[in-house]
């Protein structure tokens, strides 16, 4: 039964995928309500059965009251007998065959697919968006966001069909058997349902905004706590052990704050229905006795009428809570969708092909990109690297080095001017293609929190083992790669790295990264200090197997160590975003330019930034 009931939706079915979804809530929700259509209608319908069952039963206990008034101990079964039985067949079979079947459709088949496909696809979007929108948010609360917005949406079409369907019936099924018995017994019903909604409407004006807030401030609160335990390096280096509890706890207070507020319209939402199911109790109930000694409403009418208003007293609280509850899932939701509904900033052109790599020459024409600021970043670079060329990056921080190697990445897309390979416009070929084809080593090379294996395989798939290993040997990382064990005992190869590879040394994070690239073989290949984590011997070692892998490839590389770049075939150096400087390490120090003066400053091989910068 369970294996049906869950398999009636596929929440990872095909769907149309946007660059755009909407940014209201409502065409949000439908979106992924459109899958469920079918089985929402089914199980509204069930939700509104069981309600008009449990209201009917009110209404015979009423009948059944009546009957036996009237007939006596002596005659009821011989005259209600075949009645009786059939109403008892009809709540020992009838009644738990629609309960347990709507019970199915929402906790089996609703509940766990439908929180399924949001998260899904939410994160099939966020992970599509451009680096420099991950660069301008917390990871922590980009996470919680996609955590908690599917179960606040299942929550929302939960209570739905939980209470609002329910209520709905139950309420228009107390007006229909209260006429019945005595249409004056309607006016304090009536009367009680306006002022009943007046409340669930000031309610949902003042709770949805609070629960909004509240999500946002515990969202924040995520973020500051993941920002403290992801930099925790930092935070025992600079011993700012209490400044990091005391920022916390800004964020900390904020979200009581906030959840106070919404707590205080709950109370006083509690407050004013305990008043208005007062005055629906003592109304009903008080004037049906009243009919009842006016011998104007029988014995079982006063016992159905005062069986429907306890239990419309019972359940008016779950209906506001469930109320309550839908505001306040629907406010988690518009939170979350600050973050899952953002429009993909950088997109494939319309019509985008892979790119055709043939030889892999790099054309910089006009390049200009200053993040949308007035200053830093490139202005107007002009550069050619021939197929197969080593070309040596070289300028002081901010000359705009790393900010070339993005817009070739297509990281952004450059404000002016236009990068190609091979006569291909980058921002007109496909995103994946293009970084198909670079394969690039980073100073600050971070692993995923997985094996190493894992790690090392992420550059190629599907490379074998041997391969794999290949790779390592000649990034010099088989060796201590065998000597690893996690605190799970898992071995070697086998062993996990931790979040960013904390659990590894920066040299044996720097190893695997470029093992990583020497597996991916990408023809076009870029360091960023790709050394800077090694100690002089195991630097020398990785220069050597380095070199072995530039053999027949188009390479950039990044240094501030002069030394590692001097043999390359031309280097060029930035300042202040433009080229100054360019030709082979004889000809610029002939030059007696920018790039000699960076040579004789080197202390340790490393470029005098302050001194040059002064």
């Amino acid at each position: 039964m369970f294996r049906f009931f869950e398999g009636l939706i596929d929440p990872y079915r095909p769907y149309a995928e946007t660059d755009t979804p909407p940014r209201r809530l409502w065409p949000f929700l439908l979106e992924y309500i459109r899958p469920f259509r079918r089985v929402f209608a089914v199980t509204g319908a069930l939700s509104v059965a069981s309600a008009f069952i449990e209201v009917a039963l009110i209404w015979y206990l009423g009948r059944l009251i009546d009957l036996m008034v009237a007939t006596g101990p002596a005659d009821f079964l011989r005259e209600n007998g075949a009645e009786v039985a059939l109403v008892a067949l009809a709540v020992l079979v009838l009644r738990p065959l629609i309960q347990v079947s709507n019970v199915a459709l929402l906790h089996n088949t609703i509940l766990p697919n439908f929180g399924t496909m949001i998260r899904w696809r939410a994160h099939r979007h966020v992970i599509r968006q451009p680096v420099g929108w991950f660069e301008s948010d917390f990871a922590g609360r980009i996470a919680n966001r996609i955590m908690q917005t599917p179960p606040a949406a299942g929550d929302a079409v939960f209570q739905t069909f939980d209470a609002m369907a329910f209520a709905a019936v139950t309420v228009i099924g107390a007006g229909l058997m209260l006429a019945e018995a005595d249409p004056r017994l309607l006016l304090p019903l009536v009367a009680w349902f306006a002022l009943y909604m007046a409340l669930v409407r000031w309610t949902i004006r003042r709770a949805g905004p609070a629960a909004m807030a509240s999500s946002d401030a515990r969202s924040a609160v995520t973020a500051r706590v993941v920002d403290a335990y992801s930099n925790i390096h930092s935070v025992k280096l600079f011993a700012h052990h209490d400044r990091e509890i005391l920022y916390a706890k800004e964020a900390i207070e904020n979200a009581r704050a906030t959840f106070q507020t919404e707590m205080r319209i709950i109370t006083k939402m509690d407050l004013a229905l305990t008043l208005l199911n007062g005055f629906l109790i003592v109304a009903v109930i008080g004037w049906a006795v009243w009919l009842w000694i006016g011998g104007e409403a029988s014995t079982g009418t006063v016992a159905a009428a005062s069986a429907l208003v306890l239990r419309l007293n019972n359940m008016t609280f779950w209906i506001m809570w469930a109320f309550s509850g839908l505001v306040q899932a629907l406010g988690v939701v518009q939170e979350g969708m600050q973050t899952i509904t953002h429009p993909i900033g950088l997109t494939d052109a319309p019509g985008a092909k892979p790119l055709e790599y043939r030889e892999g020459l790099i054309e910089l024409q006009d390049l200009r990109h200053h993040y949308g600021r007035e200053a830093g970043g490139v202005q107007g670079v002009s550069l050619v690297i021939r197929p197969g060329e080593k070309i040596g990056l070289v300028g002081r921080s901010g000359a705009g080095k790393s900010s070339l190697v993005r817009l070739m990445l297509r990281f952004y897309d450059p404000e002016g001017g236009r990068i190609l390979i091979d006569g291909q416009d980058v921002t007109r070929v496909t995103q994946d293609s293009l970084r198909r084809l670079i394969g690039m080593v980073q100073q600050d090379s971070s692993l995923l929190h997985r094996s190493v294996r894992e790690n090392i395989l992420y550059g190629c798939p599907d490379a074998t083992e041997d391969e794999m290993i290949a790779s390592a040997r000649r990034a010099d990382a088989h060796e201590f790669i065998l000597t690893l064990e996690d605190p799970q005992g898992r071995k070697g190869y086998d062993a996990h790295v931790g979040e960013r590879g904390v659990k590894l040394s920066g040299g044996q994070r720097q190893r695997v990264a470029l093992a990583r690239v020497i597996l991916k073989d990408a023809p076009i290949l870029i360091l960023d200090e790709a050394t800077s984590a090694l100690d002089s011997e195991a630097e020398a070692t990785i220069q050597d197997a380095l070199y072995g892998v530039m053999q027949g490839k188009t390479v950039i590389a990044i240094a501030h160590r002069l030394s590692t770049i001097a043999a390359m075939d031309r280097i060029v150096v930035l300042d202040d975003g433009r080229v100054a400087e360019q030709g082979t390490h004889a000809e610029l120090l002939a030059l007696n330019g920018l790039y000699a003066r960076f040579w004789a400053r080197q202390s340790g091989g490393f470029i005098g930034l302050e001194e040059e910068g002064e």
